[in-house]
């Protein structure tokens, strides 16, 4: 028999053979190695050797014997006939054929029988498109020497029946008698010393197609698989890559609380310590952006080989500074699914935040908190449970199918709480730092995960709506285009699976609030910001800057960067900010920059900041990010829209000031269009279209400023109405003007998903877009079918 098989001489087709971890290894080994992808090398020991331990030690016949008598409806005695298949395995001998072949190997491939190695569990049943068995099995890393490789070999072996792995057999429909174990031993990589982490070739939580999601952590793997510390995580868009463009359109740095090395132990060299990491270090990205783009582009070549999405982990030896793919699956949560309904869900009271992490899914859950500290402590959850932790491992997943939601103090997006999640449809959130101290066990808690990437568990159930869309019932018509209001870039990618024609309005404001934080003008000059807490917290945020202006400029490119990739090719037309004082003086340090106005609605607001001299630095810094975004990253889909431009004067100043900025009408097929909000701006149609490439009718703000109208008074808030006569003729006058000046309109707003009527008459006006947030778009969509 052949029991060994190096990996130059395997490919995907031996899986039967060698499993399908090792079969992928083989496949990449052999056929990527030559397309610049760095692979380990190594030999895989078959399926077959472990068959014929099996067979030479009479345990044929007793294992599937002791698999009769498990439990299958409480699983009662699983740890019990788990543990007794183990000790039977380790208790066995591998024949000295088989023994030879594996220290010939070793000594071959390596030229060395001292080469520190990894041994890794092969399962012929592995790594298919149907079932990851992601951490299933035990891997056992920086052996070294003849007899410690046997041993390891012995142990994979055993990991076959860990009680996690049984449990998911069963789970799975596997018949455990025709699961067998190959071992891969493969070159060892010393990200003790350096990093390492885990990769998908789409964005984890939408499923969208078009991102290179990686995550890293300085050190050994293990913390980022067990989800102990929260990572540093990279998006790389693949058509910028592709074109060899800036494709790096998000850097989150982590915590990276803990570094994962060898113990130094003599008696056990698998042995490994978590230290505390070194400040300089949790303050520091794990990846350079070049060795990012270089492990996305392998990362490419992975998936275009495979015809499939996959997920794959990679490490950065400490010695050589080389960069190396581990491994690499078929991704099994959104690979092979097609959205064809959507489900949202968003809560419709309000209650006590008692703790938020990162939210994985986007669903809604409520039931009892149960706070248990190991997998054994499972008695204490009933069916429902909301599963409270510090962390997860794969050995508790006999008993994550039982709970209605998860949450963990550490680990981040890609640790094994978040895995799992994923694959149940669970709802979870992670990253906590504190859920087991501020949650009581018992209490009834709401878990919420539809507000982005950041999930709030709240005291009590909280009452919340679940509306569900099937999409294939839900026609796009193709005039007028349908588009979308979109603020917040997290909510991006699950919203580009929505029925679209793109992004009709992208309000940077709501970037320039929650994830910059700071006004614009305390970055250039800073010297003016006289609180010292504001001083402190502006040199904490733009601290990994080389000035502070760039952290602003990158901070909003990468933001507008997620919303353009989310919908790319499709357009997305970014409104330039539009906050009125009142609202930039609440910005860290805007105090110091803001005047106080009677009535900031209709004041310094719009285009007669960007000129002036209060503001005239800041709005460059807007031009810059856009540069950045459509002529370094690559979107041109991305237009840009000037609001509350009160008369053509303003419009000449601001185009020829973006001109002096960089960004030029026509110039890489860029447009610019104003926003029809004043009544001005109809009046001056004629005016107005010689310098813009369209107008955007902003409903709201063109009623106040047609009926007289403050949007912020309570007390005269019933007679605000869009569909007031005095509105509609301007809305009518404006699809006419632009029809007959060739110029493109839209118009943003609400009432043409609340009103028939009112859809009625844009769309047989021939408006060319409406857009509409998203709770609003599918019966928009309807309204808008219903009059054709």
């Amino acid at each position: 028999m052949n029991y060994i098989k190096k990996f130059s001489e395997i490919t995907i087709k031996d899986i039967g053979e060698v499993g399908g971890k090792n079969a992928s290894l083989g496949e990449m080994f052999t056929q990527l190695s030559p397309r610049g992808v760095l692979v380990p090398k190594g030999f895989a020991v078959t399926a077959a050797a472990y068959r014929y331990f099996i067979r030479c030690n009479n345990l044929e016949v007793v294992i599937p014997d002791l698999l009769k008598t498990l439990d299958r409806k409480d699983y009662s005695n699983l740890s019990e006939i788990g543990r007794k298949i183990r000790e039977l395995i380790m208790a066995g001998r591998l024949t000295n054929d088989v023994g030879m072949d594996i220290i010939g190997a070793y000594e071959a491939v390596f030229e060395s029988d001292t080469q520190e190695v990894a041994v890794r569990s092969s399962a012929t049943a592995e790594d298919l498109p149907e079932a990851s068995f992601a951490g299933q099995h035990e891997s056992y890393l920086n052996i070294k020497g003849n007899y410690p490789l046997l041993y390891a070999v012995k142990q994979c072996y055993a990991s076959l029946y860990t009680d996690r792995a049984i449990k998911y057999r069963e789970d799975m429909g596997f018949d455990h008698n025709k699961v067998y174990l190959s071992v891969g031993v493969q070159e060892m990589i010393r990200s003790d010393i350096g990093c390492s982490g885990v990769g998908f070739t789409l964005e984890p939580e939408s499923g969208f197609r078009d991102i290179i999601h990686i995550a890293g952590v300085w050190g050994l793997g293990e913390n980022i698989v067990q989800g102990t510390v929260t990572p540093d995580e990279f998006l790389v868009f693949k058509p910028s890559l592709d074109k060899g463009l800036k494709s790096i359109i998000q850097k989150n740095l982590g915590s990276k609380s803990k570094i994962m090395v060898y113990a130094g132990d003599e008696d056990d060299v698998n042995a490994t310590v978590n230290n505390d990491t070194p400040f300089d270090l949790r303050d520091q990205f794990v990846l350079e952006d070049k060795e990012i783009e270089r492990l996305a582009k392998w990362a490419l070549i992975i998936e275009q080989h495979y015809e499939r999405p996959m997920d794959f982990e990679w490490a950065k030896d400490g010695i050589d500074h080389q960069l190396y793919i581990l491994q690499a699956r078929p991704e099994t949560v959104h690979g092979h699914q097609k959205k064809l309904q959507l489900k949202t869900f968003r809560l419709t009271e309000l209650g006590r935040e008692l703790v938020r992490g990162e939210a994985i899914g986007s669903k809604i859950t409520a039931g009892f908190a149960r706070i248990l500290n190991a997998p054994d402590e499972a008695g204490k959850l009933k069916e429902g449970d909301i599963l409270v932790t510090d962390t997860t491992s794969p050995d508790w997943d006999p008993i994550l199918k039982k709970v209605a939601g998860i949450i963990t103090n550490r680990g981040g997006r890609t640790s094994h709480a978040a895995i799992v999640a994923r694959e149940l449809g669970t709802p979870a959130i992670v990253g906590t730092t504190s859920a087991t101290d501020k949650i009581v066990d018992g209490d009834l808690i709401t878990l919420n995960c539809a507000e982005g990437k950041t999930g709030y568990i709240y005291e009590g159930k909280l009452a919340w709506k679940e509306d569900v869309v099937e999409l294939v019932d839900v026609g796009l018509p193709d005039t007028p285009k349908v588009q979308l209001i979109i603020a917040d870039p997290e909510k991006a990618f699950d919203l580009s699976f929505y029925p679209n024609h793109g992004v009709g309005l992208l309000r940077i404001e709501f970037m320039i609030s929650n994830f910059i934080r700071i006004h614009p003008m305390a970055l250039i000059q800073f010297d003016k910001v006289n609180n010292p807490d504001e001083r402190a917290v502006i040199e904490h945020l733009t601290s990994h800057y080389p000035d502070k202006k760039s952290y602003f400029v990158d901070q909003l490119s990468k933001g507008v960067a997620i919303i353009a990739a989310a919908f790319y090719p499709k357009e997305v037309i970014v409104r330039m900010s539009d906050f009125k004082s009142n609202e930039y003086a609440g910005l860290i340090g805007g105090k110091s920059f803001e005047p106080e106005e009677e009535n900031p609605m209709i004041g310094f607001r719009g285009a007669s900041r960007y000129y002036h001299e209060h503001y005239k630095e800041a709005f460059e810094l807007e031009c810059e990010a856009m540069k950045v975004v459509r002529n370094e990253m690559g979107f041109t889909n991305v237009k840009l829209m000037i609001p509350f431009c009160r008369t053509v004067q303003e419009g000449e100043k601001v185009i020829g000031l973006m001109e002096q900025y960089g960004l030029r009408r026509g110039d890489n097929g860029l447009e610019v269009f104003v926003m029809a909000e004043i009544p001005s701006n109809i009046l001056l149609a004629e005016e107005f279209a010689k310098l813009f490439d369209g107008f955007s009718i902003g409903s709201n703000d063109l009623t106040q400023l047609t009926l007289g109208i403050d949007r912020d008074s309570a007390l005269i808030a019933d007679l605000f109405d869009e569909q007031n006569a005095a509105s509609k003729q301007l809305i009518l006058q404006m699809i006419q003007k632009g029809k007959l000046l060739g110029k493109k309109v839209g118009l943003c707003g609400q009432a043409p998903s609340d009103s028939e009527s009112f859809t009625r008459l844009l769309v047989e006006a021939g408006i060319d877009s409406i857009s509409f947030n998203a709770d609003a778009l599918i019966q928009g969509i309807k309204n808008i079918n219903k009059v054709h």
